[in-house]
This record gives C-alpha cells, structure tokens and sequence, in this order.
C-alpha cells in the first residue's frame, strides 16, 4: 500500500493540536505497519531547512518526503476554492491513499482520499474563530469533504457535530480518538529539572497550569475572573501560569488581567517547547483548562497522564475524555471554575484521587490505537482484509 500524508501542519514552527495530532498518527503509521510505503507531502516555497529537519525523526526505510518548493501553499488553497488547480501536478508520487490532517482536502488527488476533521468550532462558535480561518472553511469545508472518501475525527462528540453541520452520512465517519507519548507525558520525578523549567519561565512557588493557545474559545478571561475571586477568599493562593502561544483577539485577556490587578499573580510564558511541557504539567498544583468547545482536547489528557490533577468544561468533547478523572465544572460559571480551583488548592485527598485516576484513565490512548482504527480505514477503502 502507497501512503501519501499531507504534513503541512507537522512544519508550522509552534505546533497546535492538529499539528500534534497528525505526528503521533503519522508517526505511530509508519512504525507499526512497515509493510506499507509512506510519503510526507508538504509546500516549502522558502525551502527551509528548518521544516526539512522537523521531518527527520520520520525518516524511515518505507518512508520519504516530498516537496514543493516552487507553489505557496497558502496561495493554493485560496486559488483551489475558485480554480481547480490539481493538487497531483505539486507532487510526483502516486498513492493508493492521500491522508489530509487539518480539515481541507483540495482537488485533483490521485487515489482515494481521507481528510481528518477535528471540530466544527467555527459553527458553533463564529465569534471566536479567526475571520481569515471562517472564511476558508466555509469556502472549503463541505467540499473537502464531498472530497473526501472517509472522515476521520477524534471523537464521538466531534462526528456527530460533522452529521449535523455537514450533513454527511454517518458510515462516511470514522471516530480514531488522539493518543499520547506516553513515553514523554508521565510525571516527572527529576526535582532539579522541574525548578529549572520553572525557573526558565519565571514561575516561582505553587502554580495553577493552563496550557494551550490565547484565543477566545479557550474562556481564559472567565478563568481569569475566576482566579480573581479565589484571590479574594482564600489565602496563599498559588500562582496562575498561562502557557501557550497568542492566537487571535487576546488583547482582552491582558486588559482583564490588568483590570483585576493581577500582574504579579499571572504569569505569561509565551508558547512553551516541547520538551519544557512534561515538566510544567508535573510542577503544577492543578492544570485548569474551562474550555468552551473542544474537539478532542489533549492537554487535559497530557495533565492526567502527568499525574497532575484536571479541572475542566462539562461539555463538548471533554467528559468523553477525562471521563470521572477530573472535576468538571460549566465553564460560563465563574463561580464554578472558582470552587473547582478552591477544591483542588485546599484538599490533598481530592488530588491524590483525581492524580491515580488520570493516570489510569490516560493509559486507554494511545498513538498505536489511533494507528490501527485509520489503518483499517485504509484497507477498507482499498478492499483488503
């Protein structure tokens, strides 16, 4: 079998969790069914060296890279939408399958064709979706998947928002959940490290851990409100570390910040690398993610596997994921989020439960499951057993 990916979001210089998504999957693919030949297929009109090297770790004897350096990809797929420029004259190979990992699948793609749609966010949640990002998908998005021979999403919540906002036929979905390196998230029982990490971050003392992108569908501003009040009614609170890169429209998020006086209290940290990330999920007291809508949603799921106890929404995807391992709270409850953050600062009990109970929960993902369910997809397409 001939696998082509499109690994566009494995070169982004700070992976989100789509990027993060198709490397465990591509990743776990390539290892475990090596009797298949794969192709990482990617726009480089810069030809960077730096997204060469982040494709290395792939390099296998049944696995190659392919690029186009002469095409924008982000030209493409504007142009795609009103001219029908063939994706197969970019790209010499000639798979039996082509995988696309970030919603879109352009035309003219040899073979059949498998598109991973994470969420439909910018449905639900309009007003909190990048206005360049809305625009393509609405361009895009039911024609890739019209495109597309199967669909892949991470998780029973996500194909049935796929059903509705689509109206794509239920046997069209295939429901993979994400999976972890288990070999990276595990606590971290190095001391010394965990105090460098934090000390490289400007983090001193006990801290509440959020982890993910500033943009408005992460509901930082009522967590911030929400740390705000706990200031008020207890003591010693530890502090409120806010990890990620900036996304859009977080300007409000500072202002917020500076309106409740908290600037000692918050602490940014900018986007966190990869190898820092283990160990700031198992420094922190508690991680806190309120998210208002979520495909999947692996840090919680990282945090668990961490062994760091878990407050999070009770909607979207996110209780089909942290299952009872975490406590969850409505996240446009700010009095909510406040207990739940309360509850896990004062009661040693509470998160020694919710640690052993994460860390068992987080052992049912893996990358190898995600591998099997999207590799029998493959077969499926192509009438093998």
């Amino acid at each position: 079998m001939n696998i082509s990916f499109d690994v566009q979001p494995l070169i982004n210089k700070q992976k989100t969790g789509i990027g993060f998504c198709a490397a465990g999957t591509v990743g776990s693919l390539i290892e475990k069914y090596r009797e298949s030949f794969y192709t990482l297929e990617y726009f480089d009109y810069k030809n960077s060296k730096e997204h060469a090297d982040k494709l290395r770790s792939f390099g296998r004897e049944n696995c190659i890279t392919a690029q186009c350096g002469w095409f924008p990809y982000l030209l493409y797929r504007l142009l795609w939408n009103f001219i029908p420029i063939p994706y197969h004259i970019f790209f010499k190979s000639k798979p039996d399958i082509t995988h696309f990992f970030d919603f879109y699948v352009p035309p003219g793609v040899r073979g059949k064709r498998v598109a991973t749609v994470h969420d439909m966010s910018y449905k639900v949640y309009p007003e909190t979706v990048r206005l360049k990002t809305k625009l393509m998908l609405n361009l895009s998005l039911k024609r890739s998947c019209k495109r597309a021979h199967k669909i892949i999403t991470v998780s029973e919540f996500s194909k049935q928002e796929i059903i509705r906002y689509m109206n794509i036929n239920a046997d069209k979905i295939v429901v993979a959940p994400n999976g972890l390196a288990h070999d990276i998230f595990k606590p971290q029982t190095d001391i010394q490290k965990t105090e460098a990490v934090k000390q490289r971050y400007n983090i001193q003392g006990e801290y509440f851990l959020y982890l993910g992108t500033l943009e408005p569908r992460k509901n930082i501003e009522r967590l911030v409100e929400a740390y705000s009040a706990l200031k008020k009614e207890t003591s010693n609170v530890p502090l409120l570390v806010m990890a990620g890169r900036k996304g859009w429209l977080y300007d409000s998020i500072f202002k917020k910040v500076k309106e409740l006086k908290l600037e000692q209290s918050i602490i940014f940290t900018g986007y966190a690398e990869d190898e820092d990330t283990p160990l700031l999920l198992s420094g922190a007291t508690a991680f806190v993610f309120p998210s208002l809508y979520e495909g999947f949603g692996l840090p919680p799921l990282e945090a668990m596997a961490c062994g760091t106890p878990v407050l999070t929404s009770n909607c979207s995807s996110l209780p089909e994921v942290v299952g009872d391992a975490a406590i969850l709270v409505d996240p446009y409850s700010v009095a909510e989020i406040t207990q739940g953050m309360k509850n896990l600062m004062t009661d040693e009990n509470l998160r020694t439960e919710l640690s052993q109970k994460g860390m068992e929960r987080a052992k049912l993902f893996t990358w190898d499951n995600t591998a099997d369910i999207i590799y029998n997809v493959y077969k499926e397409l192509l009438g093998q057993k």
